[in-house]
């Protein structure tokens, strides 16, 4: 693939990655996950096989996804060919894996035992970036940045990023690094989508104000946005949430959540493409976005994926899937753009371009 295909994963960080990331959620199937996907290695090195061929690069992972079976199988198949060693492979810990006091958290224990399980899992000697893939409210912020500032220096990840952290947590951590002189985060992943935009409030300024890259987890919802859940229907089998209840997205609007469905099928049906690659394309053109990390079960869901990158939207297209799922204005972001608003940096502008426009519609201009 060509150069500009490829993307920094942050400002601050020299590493080339892909648009789209292939996420292993649905590899293995075990540990109450298997209506996430039951892929084994030969069904996995389908799509590895495809994704060499569209130049993807990331493969995205996590010690949390089926109890470490998802690595198993990532692993195993990438053992399988020579042609996959110029993956870069991302993987996740701090969340709950067992019933052990340490079995959770931040705790430098508890992130190097999980790193060196992964690795082992993986049959690897490094990660190219690790996550720490949620706040630990507990542990010493200092001991868990020493943590992973080691592991850079001793090669055991060569690059690390925070996920599900608040701007607050971000900047929190940012700053202790430089205090202690730690190597820094350089990506968030974080939650977004048409429809989940609270991340535009503050978490992805945060990220642009720090030189953080954002990558994105479940831009579908959990397929809750792929066109397969409407007002008067819901798949009957072969989706993530066949009750469609919402409860692992937090759905606490599904009129709004239709709506930008039915958005995106209209600018989809204009540009000939499906649901999920509009809205895609979408993401990967909003402010502070670096990549999105996507799973598929089926080399027919991985194609269709992939074809987001045939679809060109324009401005009447973007601007109608903004002001589909456009959060409510909040404080004090509608104070700013009323009273302060001359002197914006990028951050202050990914925000307040949404919200000069909401002004002006409540006030009729």
């Amino acid at each position: 693939m060509s150069t500009p295909f490829y993307r920094p994963l942050s400002p601050t960080c020299g590493l080339r990655v892909s648009p789209l990331a292939l996420g292993t959620l649905p590899f293995g199937g075990d540990n109450g996950m298997s209506h996430m996907g039951n892929l084994g290695p030969d069904e996995a090195a389908v799509l590895l096989d495809r994704s060499l061929e569209a130049g993807i690069n990331l493969l995205d992972t996590a010690n949390l996804y089926s109890g470490g079976v998802s690595e198993e199988v990532l692993g195993e198949t990438l053992a399988r060919s020579g042609r996959y060693d110029d993956f870069l492979i991302t993987t996740k810990a701090r969340m709950v894996i067992g019933d052990g006091p340490n079995d959770g958290g931040a705790s430098r224990w508890h992130l190097l035992n999980e790193l060196e399980k992964s690795l082992r899992r993986l049959g690897r000697d490094h990660v190219d970036l690790f996550y720490l893939h949620h706040w630990d409210g507990e542990t010493p912020l200092e001991e868990t940045l020493q943590t992973m500032d080691g592991l850079v220096r001793a090669g055991k990840i060569r690059y690390y990023g925070v996920s599900n952290y608040t701007a607050w947590q971000l900047m929190k951590a940012s700053k202790a690094c430089e205090v202690n002189g730690f190597i820094k985060p350089v990506v968030q992943q974080i939650h977004y989508s048409p429809y989940s935009r609270e991340a535009e409030y503050e978490m992805i300024p945060a990220g642009i104000d720090q030189g953080i890259g954002t990558q994105v987890w479940s831009p579908m919802g959990m397929g809750l946005l792929s066109g397969k859940y409407r007002r008067d229907q819901r798949p009957e089998s072969g989706a993530r949430m066949v009750d469609g209840d919402g409860s692992d997205m937090r759905v606490a609007d599904w009129e709004k959540l239709y709506h930008v469905v039915d958005v995106l099928e209209g600018v989809a049906q204009r540009k000939n493409a499906t649901i999920p690659q509009v809205l895609l394309a979408w993401l990967l053109q909003r402010p502070g976005v670096t990549n999105l990390a996507v799973g598929a079960r089926s080399l027919e869901q991985w194609n269709d994926l992939l074809g987001t990158f045939e679809v060109a939207l324009d401005t009447e297209d973007a601007q109608a899937i903004d002001d589909a799922g456009r959060p409510a204005l909040a404080y004090p972001f509608w104070h700013q753009a009323d009273m302060a608003s001359e002197r914006m940096s990028a951050a202050d502008r990914s925000i307040m371009a949404t919200t000069k426009r909401e002004i002006a519609a409540r006030i009729g201009e």
